[in-house]
C-alpha cells in the first residue's frame, strides 16, 4: 500500500438518482461481483487475487491501477477489485512512461501493477465483504483523445451494470454468444463487452494485440458470434490475402464505434463478412448510449448511429446559445441517463462538462431527426473553418470512402494565412486517385465547392491511436508539413 493513495471522489449528483434507484427503477442492486460470478476458471483466480489484494490491505474505496494487456491477469484484477469493494483502475498497457506516470500522479493508488508484477496471491476470497453498494465507485478510466491531459470519468457498479444488461438486451446476446475482445480493456468498449457482458452469460476470448490473421482463426475456431470496434479492424481482416468468408461464418452483428464509420463501410463490410453491422455511439462517460437492433431497417443502421438505448435522454444544442435546436439541425449532443458516470476526478472538469441538471455535453456535433435516430457530424473542436465556412470532416470522409478507388479516408485541416485553414484528405486506396479525381468526384457528388479537399495524400496505412481511431493529431502535423 502506498503512504500517500487517493481516496476518489467527485461532486456531481444525478438528479434522477432517486428514481433510477428505486424499487423498479433502471439501476441494479448486485455489485459487479454479485452479477459476475459463474462458476469458471476465472472465478478461482478472481478468488485468489482478491485474498492476495486483501493481504496488502486492500479495502472498500480504494483504488488499483494496473498496467498490463488483455489476458487473464487483467480480468482477474478488475474483478478481485470489485469484490473488495475497491475502484479498478486500468491504464492502457501501450501507454508510455510519461503517460502512465501522469495517470498514477491523479490516481495516487492504493496498489499498481506493472506489465510484468506477478499478481498478488492469497487465501481465497469467494465474497466480498460486508457493506458494499451498488452506488459504490467501480472504476475510474481515463477518457480517450490524441491531445491533453486525459480526464478521469468515475462510474459506479449500478452504472456499468446497468449498460451491460441494456446491451444484451438490444444486441440480443446471451448464453452461447461469444465476442472476440480486441478493444484495449483499459477502454470503456472493452470493459463493457470483454469483461461486463459476462453478467449475462456471454463468453469473451481477449486478444493481447491486434492481429488480423489471427482474428481470423480465432472467430472460426471459437464460433464468435459478435464483435465491437473501429473500421481499421474489420477492414484488414478483410484485406488478409487468404480471407475465406466461411471463416467468419459464425459472425451474425458487428458494432462500429467511432470516427470513419461511414454508410460506404458499413455496406461493402456488411456484404463482405455477411453480417448485420451497424454504427453505435457512446463514450467512456456514457457508453453506448445509441445503437439500432437487427430488427430494424439496415439503411439506418448504416446511415446513422442510432436511437437512444434504454433511459438514455438526447437532446442537441446551439453552441452559440445552448437552446434545444430543432429537429435535423446541427449542434452539440448533450447526453443524460443511468449509465452516465458520477463525473470526473476534477471538480473544475465535472462542472465544465456535466449540467446541473444532469445533463454530459459530449463536445460532438451531432444532428437528431424527428424520430430520434442520431448521427454524429463531427468533434466541435475538429471543425475546419475555412474561410469563414464551418466544414465537418467525417462528411468529406463519407465522400471520399464512397469512390470505388478508396478503402479508407481521414480528413484534417491544415493551416493557411488567407483561408484560416484549408482542407487535406488522407487515403488508403485500391488504385490510381489522386486531387484531380477527388475534385471530379466532389463535383459530381454535387458537394459545395468550399468543402472540397485542396490536398489529397495517399498512404499505406492511416495512423492511429492505442483505440484504434485515426490519429487526426499526426496527420494534421504532416499536412502542415507538406
Amino acid at each position: 500500500m502506498t503512504e500517500q493513495s487517493r481516496r476518489l471522489t467527485s461532486t456531481f449528483v444525478h438528479p434522477k438518482a432517486a428514481a433510477w434507484g428505486a424499487p423498479g427503477g433502471p439501476w441494479p442492486t448486485q455489485t459487479l461481483d454479485q452479477a459476475l460470478v459463474s462458476g469458471d476458471e476465472i472465478d478461482a483466480l478472481v478468488g485468489v487475487v482478491a485474498g492476495g489484494l486483501a493481504g496488502v490491505g486492500v479495502g472498500r474505496g480504494d483504488t488499483v491501477s494496473w498496467q498490463k494487456a488483455n489476458g487473464p491477469d487483467a480480468i482477474a484484477l478488475f474483478r478481485a477489485a470489485w469484490r473488495l469493494g475497491a475502484v479498478a483502475a486500468p491504464i492502457h498497457h501501450l501507454a508510455g512512461s510519461s503517460d502512465r506516470n501522469e495517470i498514477l500522479d491523479r490516481l495516487r493508488p492504493s496498489v499498481f501493477f506493472g506489465p510484468t508484477d506477478q499478481l498478488p496471491m492469497g487465501d481465497p476470497l469467494s465474497k466480498p465483504p460486508d457493506g458494499i453498494d451498488s452506488a459504490d465507485l467501480a472504476l475510474a478510466l481515463g477518457t480517450s483523445g490524441s491531445t491533453g491531459s486525459p480526464k478521469l470519468a468515475l462510474h459506479t457498479h449500478r452504472s456499468l451494470l446497468y449498460k451491460a444488461l441494456q446491451m444484451a438486451r438490444v444486441h440480443g446476446l446471451g448464453p452461447g454468444d461469444c465476442t472476440l475482445l480486441c478493444a484495449p480493456l483499459a477502454h470503456i468498449s472493452g470493459l463493457l463487452y470483454g469483461i461486463l457482458l459476462g453478467a449475462c452469460g456471454v463468453r469473451s476470448v481477449p486478444m493481447a494485440k491486434w492481429d488480423p490473421t489471427v482474428a481470423l482463426e480465432l472467430i472460426e475456431r471459437e464460433q464468435v458470434t459478435f464483435m465491437i470496434g473501429p473500421p481499421t479492424f474489420f477492414v484488414s481482416m478483410m484485406g488478409v490475402p487468404t480471407f475465406d468468408p466461411a471463416a467468419v461464418r459464425s459472425l451474425r452483428q458487428i458494432s462500429c464505434g467511432g470516427a470513419g464509420v461511414t454508410p460506404t463501410f458499413v455496406r461493402s463490410a456488411s456484404e463482405r463478412l455477411g453480417c448485420r453491422i451497424k454504427r453505435s455511439y457512446g463514450s467512456t462517460e456514457a457508453p453506448t448510449v445509441t445503437t439500432s437492433t437487427l430488427e430494424d431497417d439496415a439503411e439506418l443502421a448504416a446511415t446513422t448511429d442510432g436511437r437512444a438505448v434504454g433511459d438514455a435522454e438526447l437532446v442537441v444544442v446551439s453552441i452559440e446559445t445552448g437552446e434545444v435546436v430543432a429537429a435535423g439541425e446541427r449542434g452539440e449532443l448533450w447526453v443524460r441517463g443511468p449509465e452516465l458516470c458520477e463525473g470526473y476526478d476534477d471538480e473544475v472538469a465535472t462542472a465544465a462538462s456535466f449540467t446541473p441538471d444532469g445533463w454530459f455535453k459530449t463536445g460532438d456535433l451531432a444532428t437528431l431527426n424527428s424520430d430520434g435516430w442520431l448521427t454524429i457530424v463531427g468533434r466541435a473542436k475538429d471543425v475546419i473553418i475555412r474561410g469563414g465556412e464551418n466544414i465537418a470532416a467525417p462528411e468529406l470522409e463519407a465522400v471520399l470512402e464512397a469512390h470505388p478507388a478508396v478503402q479508407q479516408a481521414v480528413v484534417v485541416g491544415y493551416p493557411d494565412p488567407r483561408l484560416g485553414e484549408r482542407v487535406c484528405g488522407f487515403v488508403v486506396t485500391t488504385s490510381p486517385f489522386d486531387l484531380e479525381a477527388s475534385c471530379a468526384w466532389f463535383e459530381e457528388r454535387g458537394v459545395s465547392k468550399f468543402k472540397w479537399p485542396e490536398r489529397i495524400v495517399v498512404v499505406e496505412t492511416l495512423p492511429l491511436l492505442a483505440a484504434g481511431k485515426p490519429d487526426r493529431k499526426a496527420l494534421k502535423a504532416r499536412a502542415e508539413s507538406l
